[in-house]
């Protein structure tokens, strides 16, 4: 361990209480399994416990448990059910709305990146919590009877595991963050980030990161640290200076209403970075009106398939800029009511000769800001388009609000 650090057991360290509505007992039968599926299930439930994730339990709370296969590995994944048991918890909010922005990491800085191995199975449930997280494994014909279970670290499933497991990280990484003075860490669920301006630094601050978190009982595999451009992180490829979608998939064969609104989150997640305005995805968005139900029929219209080729467009000739250290953000507002939309942006003074008509633009696109598609129209007098804020506190979070 680094001087100036303890490290505890991931039973030892201090992890969140759970709110509940009610003490009452929760009960949700487990229903039946096929022979291949309980055989399945007993040889994940004795890894588990050789693990120490689980142990048994003569709680009177139970929910089912289910196993599928992962796709294309032939081996099962255990799958417990908590959707009655997430009914009577309180829920906690999510403590980080979006995924941190790596446009925020200034030019040249060099990325170390890594993920950490099944994170929440080295999160430890609250001594009070664990006696609910129950499930039961049957016996081929009854012949015997059955053995139950309570998790005691994060189970999948529970909604506020991605909160607590938010927490309990940034609990151990914020001294790290002290420690490593200029450097940057991020995190977010399993990925983390180390960013620095120089090799000597960002080699310190990594060595902080990886044994404040081992100390804690995280597993990491080192071998697989990224630590060459382009960074891969969060669904991006982040280069030296530029920022670029990983490989994006757009589907052009909706049917239903739940292709729609899975082809709706992931547009929603590159706009950001390609600049992509509500009015330009409106006849896109416009397929979410109609039937409920997630089986209800969608086609795409001639104005929709004009999006996509826009995205596709879009995704090959766009790209962000991780932010210059020495220049100030700026914001401007841009579009009509109701598709008001922003961007921030640095501008570069570029020395130009007459010579060099080919010099690079002076224009660092940042991120681009939107607002919701349903955004309810106000009656106060509108900002005139191309409204400009110069900050030079560059802190571009501060009032601006992000999907």
């Amino acid at each position: 361990m680094p001087p100036g650090f303890s490290g505890c057991g991931p039973e030892e360290c201090p992890t969140q209480k759970l709110n509940w509505k009610t003490d009452s007992p929760v009960w949700v039968e487990q229903w039946p399994l096929s022979a291949e599926k309980l055989k399945a299930l007993q040889e994940l439930v004795d890894e588990q416990l050789a693990k120490g994730h689980i142990v048994e339990t003569t709680s009177p709370w139970n929910s089912p448990v289910f196993v599928i296969k992962k796709a294309n590995k032939g081996k099962w994944r255990l799958l417990h059910d908590l959707r009655q048991i997430n009914n009577v918890i309180e829920d906690m909010g999510s403590l980080q709305p979006g995924m941190p922005s790596p446009a925020m990491l200034p030019q040249n800085w060099n990325l170390a990146i890594f993920d950490i191995k099944d994170c929440f199975f080295q999160i430890p449930l609250h001594p009070h919590n664990v006696p609910r997280f129950v499930f039961s494994v049957p016996t081929l014909n009854r012949e015997a009877p059955r053995k139950r279970y309570h998790w005691k670290f994060l189970p999948q499933g529970m909604k506020n595991s991605p909160s607590i497991c938010q927490w309990y990280l940034s609990s151990l990484l914020s001294p790290v963050s002290t420690a490593a003075g200029e450097a940057i860490i991020l995190h977010y669920t399993d990925d983390v980030l180390v960013c620095a301006p120089n090799d000597a630094l960002l080699s310190h601050a990594l060595d902080l990161t990886i044994d404040s978190l081992v100390a804690a009982g995280f597993e990491l595999q080192e071998e697989k640290i990224q630590r060459m451009p382009p960074w891969k992180y969060l669904g991006l490829k982040t280069g030296k200076r530029t920022i670029v979608q990983q490989k994006l998939v757009v589907k052009n064969n909706i049917k239903t209403l739940a292709d729609v609104q899975q082809l709706c989150g992931s547009l929603n997640w590159v706009r950001p970075w390609l600049g992509l305005t509500t009015e330009d995805l409106d006849p896109f968005f416009n397929l979410l009106e109609g039937g409920e139900e997630l089986s209800s029929p969608r086609t795409l219209t001639q104005e929709a398939r004009a999006v996509l080729e826009k995205v596709q467009d879009c995704m090959a000739t766009r790209q962000a800029n991780r932010c210059k250290s020495d220049l100030p953000f700026q914001f401007i507002i841009l579009g009509k009511l109701p598709h008001l939309h922003g961007m921030i942006f640095h501008w570069e003074r570029v020395e130009k000769s007459k010579k060099d008509k080919d010099s690079r633009d002076p224009l660092l696109t940042i991120e681009w800001v939107f607002l919701s598609h349903h955004q309810v129209q106000k009656n106060d007098q509108a900002t005139g388009t191309g409204s400009r804020i110069d900050s030079e506190s560059q802190d571009p979070d501060q009032g601006v609000g992000r999907m």
